[in-house]
């Protein structure tokens, strides 16, 4: 008897979401699960699936997740780490924004587009990620209206003390240890010369200001000359594709003077293109982009079309060293396996739901990477707190994560950079 009850109840109440959707006014009132997403159907789980499902389901999973990105021109796979999240779970339950391009200029822009997501009343995590300017003000808002909001950073351009006030959980890439490990790297390919490549606004953040003196002194220590040079940031009135220009038009001028056995780091995304295609033609070294990736700068510079391998970084990097290396840049140039942007979009997204249904813990490492992993199934995370170099002080929300290097060649190969034990010396290099 009272299995016809849940019959007869599941019948009405299928009759009553039929009729409000017939309206076109109404959200629905559960997500799909993975199962239903896979086949596209909910009419084809087993009878029995729906009578095990709790009533409450529905209303614990009943939320939105919010993911702020940068352009397509700027930040290409942070924007498609969002995508494959919302391709996921499906647009009732993650919503997309983008802040503009020249964020520098329209910060009150940046500000609203990151606080209008919650004005959803079902909103209860957004993460901005890269996390310009400006985020932080958009998150000290949005904690005073809505303090119910998980408030995410992934890649913060803002100083680490302050983020850390407003925002439940940031994470960065590791730019202390890589500041060692991407010279180290250059060194053991043969390389004499270190060329850094960035702009004003870009190196008074503590990230980069930090990071370049680690380089410098790690040159110091493998005998190698580092040297920097200034390109246009895509902020300003020359946007990116002024930017841009200018990086094509000087590489061949840049290799000239430093030599073949020179290496380049850009810290901007929009140059990584334009300086893989220069290196590949004239000479040089590409350790590895300052957000590593596959996608990083390489379609666009070997002229690669990876539509048909979209998500699958596997064979996105084969495809990309099987062009380098038959544009002789095998042994040249290097990159993560798996994206970072993208992982830290769709990754941290991934941990922000794991958190809300209560499987996770939001400032546990092991479980931030867990959720990394699911998108990038092929590689290890390493990371740690990050500690403030003058006062000594650890935060316990702030994770610094890096990947392993790999060497595009025939065969390509791993550096083992993951495995290295960073000198203590250079964690209190400011």
């Amino acid at each position: 008897m009272k299995k016809a009850s849940r019959i007869i109840l599941s019948l009405l109440l299928a009759a009553l979401l039929a009729a409000c959707a017939g309206t076109g006014g109404s959200e629905p009132v559960a997500a799909e699960t993975p199962e239903q997403e896979e086949t596209g159907s909910e009419t084809e789980a087993p009878p029995e699936q729906d009578e095990q499902a709790p009533e409450d389901q529905g209303e614990e999973d009943d939320f939105r997740i919010g993911i702020v990105t940068g352009s397509f021109s700027q930040s290409e796979d942070d924007r498609r780490g969002a995508e494959a999240f919302q391709r996921k779970y499906g647009d009732d339950h993650v919503t997309l924004a983008i802040y503009p391009d020249n964020f520098i200029d329209e910060s009150e822009t940046t500000v609203g587009v990151i606080t209008g997501l919650a004005d959803d009343p079902k909103m209860k995590a957004i993460i901005v990620n890269q996390a310009v300017e400006g985020t932080d003000e958009a998150f000290r808002r949005i904690k005073e209206k809505r303090p119910d909001i998980l408030c995410i950073a992934g890649e913060t351009f803002d100083v680490f003390d302050d983020m850390s006030k407003v925002a439940d959980l940031v994470v960065n890439n590791d730019f202390v240890s890589r500041g060692y490990l991407m010279i180290w790297t250059a060194h053991e390919l043969g390389c004499d010369t270190f060329v850094h490549i960035s702009f004003p606004r870009h190196l008074s953040y503590e990230t980069y200001a930090r990071r370049v003196n680690i380089m410098k002194a790690a040159c110091e220590e493998f005998g190698m000359t580092f040297a920097m040079e200034e390109a246009p940031d895509p902020t300003t009135e020359v946007g990116v594709p002024g930017a841009q220009e200018y990086v094509t038009e000087h590489v061949p001028e840049w290799v000239e003077k430093y030599g073949k056995q020179s290496a380049y780091f850009c810290t901007n995304d929009a140059h990584t293109e334009p300086l893989i295609k220069g290196l590949v033609k004239y000479g040089g070294y590409f350790i590895e982009a300052d957000l590593p990736s596959p996608l990083m700068g390489y379609p666009g510079a070997l002229d690669l079309d990876l539509t048909g391998a979209a998500g699958d970084f596997e064979k996105i990097t084969s495809e990309v060293e099987t062009a380098i290396v038959a544009a002789g840049g095998a042994g040249r140039f290097g990159t993560w396996t798996s994206s970072y942007g993208f992982a830290n979009s769709a990754g941290l997204a991934e941990h922000a739901r794991n958190v809300l249904l209560g499987e996770s813990e939001l400032t546990d490492l092991a479980d931030i990477t867990a959720a990394y992993k699911i998108y990038t199934p092929e590689t290890e995370w390493n990371g740690s707190n990050y500690t403030n170099s003058i006062t000594g002080e650890v935060f316990d929300n702030i994770y610094l994560v890096y990947q392993d290097t790999y060497i595009f060649g025939d065969p390509g190969r791993y550096m083992g950079v993951t495995k290295l034990t960073v000198p203590e010396q250079y964690f209190t290099i400011r």
